[in-house]
């Protein structure tokens, strides 16, 4: 495996801390969804998580990891909702406190979800990308330890401890599903894959309206230049970071974009035939894999489901489109 800023073995001692909080979350099949794709469908569920989405595990390993400096000052954070939430949990456990910046407009459940934990929420900017700017031109600089969602070793392998999970329960998985918003999941579980089962596929899932991290990653190099334009927050991201996107460019296989109804779609039939509320991101997976079904028919298909933190103001147009 290449020289990466995270190993398998940074994901192995991350597990300890990461389980020393969190049980391993679900990896079911569900039958209906198996019979509407075509393959054995897996449900990697992380929306079982307290914070209802992956990146928990990231902030607790990164926040149980401060330095005694890092603690006394406080931590900062910018965020769509999920790694907000993950910071500010992270941050109340180990008693740190906590500043998050969130876009103007923000899931209200999600934003509600941060004050709840404790967290100092600030709202600014148009997108997750203003906001992130506004983050480190004016606020890093008052000493808070800034915790970027993606360009963070610690974090990123937290993460990791969800496709470990994976293996424990699959060993032989052919393809896994990870939404990319910018890009912590789906590096981990490529670091992951690689070391324990180099043949199964690891593929990124984004929105065809906000395609900038997958368009990258065809090219080769991170480019810009593409609106973002997606009711899925968790993957409404338009600047690639550049940590995970070196682990994405070295070892991910493939991508998929997704269109907004697509999305709906399989938010639709993940409450159908789970009996599970996913948020936009979280359904990404399994809308790829609806549009890839003839590609994966067959073999042992694994959507992480993200995050279950769903805008309720999304679910008349979603239980509308699926009705259809």
């Amino acid at each position: 495996m290449p020289n990466l800023p995270v190993s398998y073995e940074d994901v192995v001692d991350a597990l300890p801390r990461v389980r020393s909080v969190l049980k391993p979350t679900p990896l079911f099949e569900w039958s209906g969804l198996s019979e509407l794709l075509g393959c054995e469908y897996f449900v990697k569920h992380e929306n079982h998580q307290p914070v209802g989405a992956f990146k928990i595990r990231g902030g607790i390993n990164l926040v149980s990891t401060l330095s005694d400096e890092e603690r006394a000052v406080g931590i900062l954070g910018c965020s769509t909702g999920n790694h907000g939430q993950s910071l500010a949990f992270a941050a109340r456990r180990f008693g740190v406190e906590c500043t998050i910046v969130v876009p103007v407009g923000t899931n209200p459940g999600k934003v509600a979800a941060i004050r709840r934990l404790g967290s100092k929420l600030i709202e600014h900017g148009r997108d997750f990308d203003e906001a992130r700017a506004y983050v480190e031109s004016e606020l890093v600089q008052t000493g808070l330890r800034y915790v970027h969602s993606a360009n963070e070793p610690k974090l990123i392998a937290g993460v990791g401890s969800m496709a470990v999970e994976m293996f424990d329960d699959l060993p032989d998985p052919d393809v896994i599903l990870v939404p990319i918003g910018l890009g912590s999941g789906v590096a981990s579980t490529c670091i992951v894959a690689k070391a324990l089962r180099p043949e199964t596929q690891v593929i990124g899932i984004q929105a065809e309206g906000a395609p900038a991290i997958a368009m990258s990653w065809k090219n080769g190099q991170i480019d810009t230049d593409y609106e973002c334009n997606t009711w899925a927050e968790g993957v409404a991201t338009r600047v690639p970071a550049e940590m995970t996107f070196g682990i994405m460019k070295e070892l991910l296989d493939d991508v998929i974009l997704v269109s907004d109804d697509e999305m709906r779609q399989a938010v639709y039939w993940l409450l159908e035939h789970t009996h599970n509320l996913a948020e936009g991101a979280g359904a990404a997976t399994l809308a790829a894999a609806w549009r890839e079904r003839s590609r994966f028919a067959g073999q042992k298909v694994v959507g992480v489901l993200s995050g279950g933190n769903l805008d309720l103001g999304e679910l008349p147009k979603i239980l509308e489109l699926g009705r259809q």
